[in-house]
């Protein structure tokens, strides 16, 4: 796919490109987007447009990772406005955001379009989902002298909008037609309730302690399913749209990093999201549509492992077109423990990549004035003002009252757990 992206892309006008979640179109289209940079340019060259702040900050990171020499700036709402101005006064040659704050932008005239030969619209049938036409048609507007355009999605038999201005594109798809075997598992749960939270405490607590990733179809729903799961002893967070992007930041950390084992969700989780691999996906509510029902399930059973996704139903409920009448029905025990609680909890610090500190900084500050061995720290994320640490939960009493006074690299920050 990466091979084929990569010819398309660098020898046609308009390129889509299908395939499935998981399976590496980012760098598909990263790297030929590379190749078409001009190094002796100082503008914008490239915009990537994406659905949801999440997956922007992914493809940054992505991008980072190559270490291509090339300035790349991602903008997004929740992200203060004026560091984004501040950015792009110099210009970044790959620009990566989100319809709206980019529409935001182009109405200051932060940045010019001029230098703009190629428009990546990544997972374009989600931001079409989310009702961003009249952003993209704008942005797309005024794009004149654009060269190539490439569209990414993981949904085959997407119309494509007139707006995008693809005509005859060079086709990629690489969504299997039919049924590939795969490790992954479904089985339908009953609820004699039609108010199915006491069901899907009985199947977490029958997951042996292993993470899940619960979705609900709407973010109310993920909020009170969340909190009755809290009330009734396990630890969860939730995650949708309406959040703010700092809330939206700490639940996905806290979740990565393993202070969370239950992450109950809209679609918004459902692509795009840098998370681990799950073993188990519940559908606490079933989707509408049979693509969003194949997305959520593709965070688990990935490549050559296995996963189960499971459908909580009560017993009169409709079920959708796309369920499989065959599917085997799990009986769950009311009497299974509780899931363990999280091993760790996450510290928040209150300077980042701006402030010139790093993972290894942070190591080696609570290794050395905090006392923690190796084994005690878990996953550390460094933003650009803030950083997060996984620390054991036994030693994080200890480790307060020791750093409390302490400097890292000749400065107090602020060191707590995070909220």
């Amino acid at each position: 796919m990466q091979e084929a992206a990569q010819k398309a892309i660098l020898n046609d006008r308009n390129t889509l490109l299908l395939s499935p979640t998981g399976s590496g179109k980012t760098l598909g289209f990263l790297l030929p987007v590379l190749q078409l940079l001009n190094p002796d340019k100082n503008a914008v060259q490239c915009l990537i447009l994406t659905p949801s702040r999440e997956l922007a900050i992914q493809i940054e990171q992505v991008w980072k990772k190559m270490a291509t020499g090339f300035k790349v700036n991602v903008c997004y709402g929740g992200h203060a406005m004026a560091t984004e101005i501040q950015n792009l006064s110099n210009p970044p040659a790959l620009l990566i955001g989100t319809p709206g704050r980019i529409a935001d932008h182009l109405t200051r005239k932060t940045f010019s379009l001029s230098g703009i030969h190629t428009l990546v619209l990544d997972e374009f049938d989600k931001s079409l989902d989310l009702g961003f036409q009249d952003q993209m048609s704008f942005i797309i507007v005024g794009l004149s002298k654009l060269k190539k355009r490439v569209l990414v999605s993981a949904t085959a038999g997407i119309k494509i909008p007139e707006f995008a201005g693809v005509s005859s594109p060079t086709l990629l798809n690489f969504i299997p037609k039919e049924e590939v075997k795969t490790g992954l598992e479904m089985k339908i749960v009953i609820s004699e309730e039609k108010d199915k939270v006491n069901t899907l405490f009985d199947l977490i607590c029958s997951l042996n302690s292993e993470a899940a990733l619960i979705f609900c179809n709407h973010r109310d729903a993920a909020e009170r399913t969340s909190e009755l799961l809290n009330e009734s002893g396990i630890y969860s967070a939730f995650y949708h749209g309406g959040m703010d992007q700092d809330d939206r930041e700490r639940a996905l950390i806290q979740f990565r990093n393993g202070s969370v084992n239950y992450l109950v969700t809209t679609d918004l989780a459902a692509r795009g999201l840098d998370i681990p691999e799950m073993k188990h996906v519940i559908h606490y509510h079933l989707p509408l549509q049979e693509h969003e029902f194949v997305h959520r399930n593709g965070r688990t059973a990935r490549m050559h492992s296995s996963g189960t996704a499971y459908l909580i139903f009560h017993r009169n409920e409709h079920r959708p077109a796309y369920v499989d009448d065959s599917l085997e029905e799990l009986s769950l025990s009311e009497n299974n423990p509780l899931p363990q609680p999280p091993e760790f909890l996450t510290i928040y610090i209150s300077g980042g990549k701006k402030n010139k500190i790093n993972k290894v900084d942070i190591v080696g500050f609570f290794s050395q004035k905090g006392k923690l061995e190796k084994e005690d720290l878990g996953l550390i994320e460094v933003k650009d003002f803030i950083s997060f640490a996984a620390v054991k939960k036994q030693k994080v009493k200890d480790l307060l009252n020791r750093i409390r006074e302490e400097k890292m690299k000749g400065k107090k920050y602020k060191i707590e757990v995070a909220r």
